[in-house]
Formats: C-alpha cells, sequence, structure tokens
C-alpha cells in the first residue's frame, strides 16, 4: 500500500497553513483597528491616534477599507449615530488637519496687545490677562437708536433684578429649558468693550484642548478681512481654504457631519450692509458667489445647516440679521466697578498710586461710565500716569473732553521724543504736528458722518490724504491713529476707538449738523466740540487750534447758545446730551437753579419751561444713586410732568403714577418695550384706565423685553378682564404679582380671568382682587373653589378682604 502523498494533499495542506496564518493576521488587524476605533470614539481624540508618518500607503488603503467595513456593520446593527461619529472623527484624526489647525489658531491668539500693538513691545499672553467680561443673555436684534455712550450711561445703573450672564465657553450651550439646539449666537457690544478679545479666548481655549472639545473646527473671520474680497467670488469651500491653507493642503471636505463653528467678528464693519430681503438663495457648498451672498446664506442656514456662527456687532448694526436667525442673543457689558478695580490695580502695582486714580475717577461720574470700556481704561491709565509723573500737585482732568486732549497731549510728547530730538516744550504742537491733526480731524469728521469706522485709500484720498502719508501718521500716532493690513497686505486705517475718533473730529468743526443727527451719532462729538472752548483745554491746545477762540466771552455765548437749544423742546435724548455739553463747558447754572427748587419744596407747583424739565432729568439721571422709586407726586402730578419724567420712569425701579392718559399710557408702553428700561414694579392704582389704555399698556406687557414683575392698576371696564388674561396668557409676560383690588371684576370678569391663570405660560405668583358685591350678599364662593381647584402650581389669592390659598 502506497502510503505516500501526492500533489493534491500537500497542496490542501499548504493552503491550510497559509488560511491559518490568514485568520491570525486578519484577526490580529481587525482586534488593532477596532480598537483605534473605540479610541477615536472617546471624548478627548488623543494626538497619537493620528495615522503614524512611517503608514505606508498599502496600509493606508487597508484601513481605509477596513473603515468602510465596519461603518456597513455597524449601520446594519442600526447605529447610524456612531457610525457617523467614527467616520468624521477618523476622517479629521488620520489627517492630522484639526491638530495643524489649532497650532495655528494657538499661535495667532495667545498673545494680545493693550492698545496698539508696536515694534518691541514685550509679548503678553492673553490667558495672563484675560478677565472674565461681563457677558448678559437675552435681549432683541433690534437696532438701538441711543448713541454708544448714552446706552453705557444707562446700563452703569446697577440693575434691581440683575439678568442671566453667560460665560464664553458657555456661549452654544443650550439651556436645560430649550429643545432645540442654538446655532446661530449674536453678540452685541459698543466698541471697545472686548468682543473681540472674547472670540479669540474662545478660538484659544478649543485650541489649547481646554473647552468644547465636541467642535472639529473652529474659523474664525472678521468683516475686515472679508472686505477686501467684496469684488471677488468664493465657493464656501474656497473661502474657507482662502484663509485657512492646513484645511485645503489636507483635502479635508467641509460637510453636514462635521461640527464646524464660524465666528463672523466685527458686522458692523462690513461694507456694504449685508441684505436679506434681495439675496439668491444658495445650497451648495462648491457654487461661487459674492462674499455678502455666501455670508447671507450661510446665515440663513441655506449653507451647512449643521454649523454654528457666531456673530459679533456693535449695537446700532444688530438689526441686519433677521431675527429669525438669531438663535441667543447676548451682550458684553465690559467691566463691573469691581472689575474696573482690579483693572487699575493690576496697571499699577504701587498701592497709593493706585487709590489715587481709583479714588480720582469715581469722583467723575462721566469719566468713570466711561471706564466700562475696556480700552478706555487703558487711555485713562495712560493719561492718569503720565500726569502724576509730571505735573507735582496738579489738577487731574474731570471731563471726557479734558481726558482726551491729555491723552493727545502724551501721544505729542512721545512723537517728540521719538522724531523731534527728545523735545517735550509746551507748546507740543509745532507745524508738522498740526498738519498731521488737521489732515486726522477733517478724515475723522467725514467718515463720522457716513458712520466709517474702517478707512480705506479712496476715504483717504477724499479727505486729501495719501496712502504713504496715512503710513507715516500711524507711524507717528502710533496709540491714535492705526494701520492694519490684511491677509494678502491691504492697507487699511482706523483710530484706536470711536471715541478717539469723535475726538479728533472734534478738532476739525461745528453744533448745528450735529444736532441734525437722527440717531445721535454725533453726540460725543459735539461734547467734545463744546468742550474745546474752555480756556484751561485751550491752552493745553496752544498752537494746534489757534482758529478757536478762548475768551470768557465765547464761552458766554456758547452757553446761551446751548441753553436756547435746550428750550427749543428738542428730544429728551438731545436735551440731555446738551447738558453734557454744558459739563464739558463747566456751566451747571440750570441745575442747580432746579436744586433750589427741589429744596425749597415748590417744583411741584410751579410751571417749568423745557429747559428746566430737562434739567431735571439729568440731574435726576446722573445721581450716582440708584433710582429706587419715582413718585409722579413728588413733582407735579400731571400729565405734561409724567411725560417730561419719562426717562425717569425708564430708570427706576418702581414707579407710582398718577393722571393716566392715552399719550401717558403710549409713553409707558414704550418704557416696558425697551431694552433699557429697568422698571420692575408699577403702581396705577389711581387711575381709572379706559380700554383703550389698557390695549396699549397690555402691547408693551406682552413685549419679549418687558421685565415687569409687579402691575397694580384700576380699571374701568368689565372688559379690562379679556385683555388681562391676554396678558398673563403671553410667553413673553413676566408679571409674577398682580394687584386688582380696586376693580370690580364680577363673576364673569373673574372667569374670563381663570382662563389666563390656567395657562402653561401664566407666571402669576400672587392675584390680589376686589368683591365688591360681596357686602350685598353676593356669593363668591363657586368662583372662589374654581381658582382654588384649577390653578397649578398654587397661586396666592388674595381678595379686598381675606387671603385664601390655594391647596397644594
Amino acid at each position: 500500500m502506497d502510503l505516500s502523498f501526492g500533489p493534491c494533499w500537500t497542496l490542501c495542506l499548504s493552503s491550510c497553513f497559509v488560511f491559518q496564518l490568514l485568520e491570525e493576521n486578519i484577526c490580529t488587524f481587525v482586534k488593532n483597528e477596532l480598537k483605534k476605533f473605540q479610541q477615536v470614539l472617546s471624548t478627548d481624540y488623543p494626538e497619537c491616534l493620528e495615522s503614524p508618518s512611517d503608514e505606508d500607503e498599502e496600509q493606508r488603503r487597508s484601513s481605509e477599507a477596513f473603515l468602510k467595513i465596519t461603518l456597513n456593520f455597524l449601520r446594519r446593527l442600526k447605529q447610524e449615530e456612531l457610525a457617523e461619529r467614527l467616520h468624521r472623527s477618523k476622517t479629521i484624526l488620520r489627517s492630522g488637519v484639526q491638530h495643524e489647525l489649532k497650532r495655528n489658531l494657538q499661535q495667532k491668539f495667545e498673545c494680545v496687545f493693550e492698545g496698539i500693538a508696536k515694534a518691541g513691545n514685550p509679548k503678553t499672553l492673553l490667558n495672563q490677562i484675560y478677565t472674565e467680561l461681563y457677558i448678559t443673555e437675552g435681549g432683541a436684534t433690534e437696532v438701538s437708536q441711543e448713541h454708544e455712550v448714552r446706552q453705557m450711561e444707562t446700563a452703569s445703573r446697577n440693575p434691581h433684578r440683575p439678568p442671566t450672564t453667560i460665560t464664553c465657553e458657555d456661549i452654544f450651550k443650550r439651556p436645560p429649558d430649550r429643545h432645540e439646539p442654538i446655532r446661530t449666537v449674536l453678540t452685541k457690544g459698543v466698541a471697545g468693550i472686548g468682543k473681540t478679545v472674547l472670540t479669540q479666548k474662545f478660538s484659544l481655549d478649543w485650541a489649547e484642548d481646554k473647552a468644547n472639545q465636541d467642535i472639529h473646527f473652529i474659523f474664525p473671520f472678521t468683516f475686515r478681512e472679508l472686505n477686501v474680497l467684496k469684488q471677488k467670488k468664493f465657493s464656501l469651500v474656497e473661502l474657507i481654504h482662502y484663509f485657512f491653507d492646513e484645511i485645503k493642503e489636507a483635502g479635508i471636505w467641509i460637510s453636514e457631519d462635521l461640527q464646524v463653528v464660524f465666528i463672523l467678528d466685527g458686522l458692523d464693519e462690513c461694507r456694504p450692509p449685508l441684505d436679506f430681503n434681495n439675496t439668491q438663495i444658495l445650497t451648495d457648498v462648491t457654487k461661487s458667489t459674492s462674499v455678502d451672498v455666501l455670508l447671507m446664506n450661510l446665515i440663513r442656514g441655506n449653507l451647512l445647516r449643521s454649523a454654528r456662527l457666531w456673530i459679533t456687532t456693535r449695537p446700532a448694526a444688530a438689526n441686519q440679521i433677521p431675527a429669525q436667525c438669531v438663535h441667543r442673543v447676548t451682550e458684553v457689558r465690559g467691566f463691573t466697578d469691581p472689575q474696573k478695580e482690579e483693572y487699575f490695580r493690576k496697571r499699577f502695582t504701587d498701592e497709593e498710586q493706585s487709590n489715587t486714580i481709583i479714588s480720582h475717577i469715581k469722583t467723575t461720574r462721566s469719566v468713570h461710565i466711561m471706564c466700562y470700556i475696556p480700552v478706555f481704561c487703558w487711555i485713562t491709565a495712560n493719561v492718569l500716569e503720565d500726569m502724576l509723573k509730571t505735573t507735582e500737585g496738579g489738577e487731574l482732568p474731570k471731563t471726557l473732553t479734558e481726558m482726551y486732549i491729555h491723552f493727545l497731549v502724551v501721544q505729542a510728547k512721545l512723537k517728540n521724543i521719538k522724531y523731534d530730538d527728545g523735545a517735550q516744550t509746551n507748546p507740543f504742537w509745532n507745524k508738522n504736528t498740526r498738519k498731521m491733526i488737521e489732515s486726522l480731524g477733517k478724515l475723522a469728521f467725514e467718515q463720522l458722518k457716513k458712520g466709517n469706522l474702517i478707512f480705506y485709500e479712496k476715504d483717504l484720498t477724499e479727505c486729501g490724504i495719501d496712502i504713504s502719508s496715512a503710513s507715516v501718521y500711524s507711524g507717528v500716532f502710533t496709540q491714535v491713529f492705526k494701520e492694519e493690513r490684511g491677509l494678502y497686505q491691504d492697507q487699511r486705517f482706523c483710530f484706536i476707538h470711536l471715541s478717539v475718533q469723535e475726538f479728533v473730529a472734534a478738532l476739525h468743526t461745528a453744533v448745528d449738523q450735529a444736532l441734525q443727527s437722527p440717531n445721535g451719532h454725533l453726540d460725543l462729538f459735539l461734547r467734545f466740540l463744546l468742550g474745546l472752548s474752555l480756556p484751561t483745554n485751550q491752552s493745553l491746545l496752544q498752537d494746534l487750534m489757534e482758529q478757536t477762540g478762548s475768551s470768557s466771552e465765547t464761552k458766554k455765548k456758547t452757553v446761551e447758545y446751548i441753553k436756547k437749544k435746550i428750550n427749543e423742546n428738542l428730544s429728551v435724548e438731545k436735551s440731555i446730551n446738551l447738558f453734557h455739553c454744558l459739563n464739558e463747558l463747566e456751566d451747571r447754572s440750570l441745575v442747580d437753579q432746579i436744586q433750589l427748587y427741589l429744596n425749597s419744596g415748590i417744583l411741584s407747583v410751579m410751571g417749568l419751561s423745557p429747559a428746566q424739565w430737562s434739567a431735571l432729568v439729568f440731574m435726576l439721571l446722573s445721581s450716582d444713586k440708584d433710582l429706587d422709586e419715582f413718585d409722579l407726586n413728588k413733582y407735579s402730578p400731571s400729565e405734561e410732568a409724567l411725560l417730561r419724567l419719562m426717562p425717569v420712569v425708564k430708570a427706576s425701579n418702581k414707579a407710582l403714577v398718577s393722571n393716566m392718559s392715552h399719550r401717558s399710557c403710549e409713553g409707558l408702553s414704550s418704557v416696558l418695550r425697551s431694552q433699557s428700561s429697568s422698571l420692575r414694579h408699577l403702581y396705577l392704582s389711581n387711575n381709572h384706565l379706559e380700554d383703550s389704555g389698557l390695549k396699549i399698556l397690555s402691547d408693551g406687557l406682552r413685549s419679549p423685553d418687558c421685565k415687569l414683575e409687579t402691575l397694580s392698576a384700576c380699571f374701568q371696564s368689565e372688559r379690562s378682564s379679556e385683555g388681562l388674561s391676554s396678558v398673563i396668557r403671553s410667553q413673553f409676560c413676566s408679571l409674577i404679582h398682580l394687584d386688582l383690588s380696586n376693580n370690580d371684576l364680577k363673576d364673569s370678569g373673574l372667569k374670563i380671568l381663570s382662563d389666563g391663570l390656567r395657562s402653561p405660560d401664566c407666571k402669576l405668583e400672587t392675584l390680589r382682587f376686589g368683591l365688591f358685591n360681596q357686602k350685598a350678599g353676593v356669593d363668591h364662593s363657586d368662583v372662589m373653589s374654581m381658582f382654588n381647584a384649577a390653578l397649578t402650581p398654587p397661586l396666592l389669592l388674595l381678595s379686598g378682604w381675606s387671603p385664601v390659598e390655594s391647596d397644594g
């Protein structure tokens, strides 16, 4: 018997061995790859998971193939979400592009400069100097018609019920009571308040793996950079590749399955304004169009709906974004009072010096208010540091005009040291310096009228400044006027801050033009303009403004002209600003006159002129004390008085108002609708409002911006129950306490009111009502029982005679 193996058997044994070896290799490969995939799906995304640099093309292809197989099996197991996470996470890690982007963003944002960066300045790490800014949540995108400084004057009063605050890292975090994710955040704040630094901190924390690691890519843009591209066409993919080379080189496809954040900083600097009402719809990320059309489709969610957007802007430009496109509105309010002190104590290590500066700032309300702006803190610190060194026992600036003049003087001194052989003689203004300031003044004023903060070559040419001269100016007055370079070295210029532009503009021209400004954007300019005429300020500007008179007669004429304007029944806002102008002129005659009337107790019985009413409003609003309660009877219980004093009502926590009419209802409704209103408690019990008055007030009470918590009112008609029921059913109504004890609502009125009380949106905790028919023997127990049984959560019901508390 032949026991030898034939060729087929030998081949079979060989194949078994090979397949056994193949099985072992495949199992090892599968285990290793699956282990990698598990690690990839962890939350920390360690760098070691990226493809090793020595991985050959065959290994890479094998991993690609197995990834597809794994994704297929996950989907068979109905694990769609896990499959998608694995797909996008593995794609990012394999390319190493996320690590490269983080490295570049870290290099870009880790260092900041106070004021303007200068050659030779030591680097300051953002994380070392960053102070958490005061950021509030809520508000609307509607444009504010107030000048930014007036907004700060309103905001400077500590609210009696602080708004919801939010931190930088939680800007996209969904609140517990919200079901939909937050896609677009609009952050408002005045110029220099810290919006840009906030976005830099957000990007840096992500780049340093400190926060928001669920985000795959952050792409920070500024509208200043995007303005340069307004004549070019891009697709969204091309725009990303244009600014972020690492994305282009890696060939990463930005798609819906990636978690991407776009930061669009400085909407107010966008040229031209975005027109959402007349733009083409674009859904293809590879289709080219103009940058403004691209941005509008990104904001609307037509492009990359899964992407998150953070847009920052000055308040005046917030309304460019349609409200329906914004899922969260926040506001940066700069420094709180404790943070101001913290800033100056960090800035001045000498305790005695810092105490002197802080004490001085607190004595001047206009300066103290401006210190809410971090950039203004820096300006103030520069001025006071110089003055404490050079003016032994001298008086420190008390007005904004003085502060800015001294700031310009400090810059002139630096310019003389740098360019004029160290000369620091007075006057500081030689012929060359004067020419520069005159040119900058014209540019500042002309662009201020247009509302422009960023200037390009065309803007400079219109004011007679060629581009080379502008570069020289920015080199000389480095802390006033600066040149910036875009991505491809395009030139653009701006003043360090809007208020500096307004001050330099005031060195150039005139009063009536500023008063004609429709939204008050020339108000601070006017304050500077008039403040420049003071003899003390003129001496500092000697040889710079020879055309401006400095005699006491000139000052007297200016003061009389301003008083005449105040008496012309201007708007309240214009009048208040003119009183600030009188402050800059060191004239308090009107305010002192009103103070005498108040002290004598005869104010309520005399008829005041428009100027005197304005003086009263200004005096009350300028007080450093919180306006806890406004009682109209303390002044004059008349409709005219109420309408004149409506700004004081708006700034008060509580208001007691009588003699209401149709016009005064409109005024109060406007106060209730205002985002900046401090009014929380309104007492109208001594009024008998008609249905029309209630309807007007109801419009204010239903406003998303209304913050009223307590309302006490008396209405003439039983129909008022319908209006009040509608109010308390509104999701925006903030009423907690409602006092209707002076109303005879009757059973029918109470039943109507109960419909509103049962609404899930009703927030009432206390309701007080009167049952006048009870004296006639009418039994209201059915109504009371209905209330007690129907209300959830429990409501404290107070009748005119005895409290009844609901069960539960």
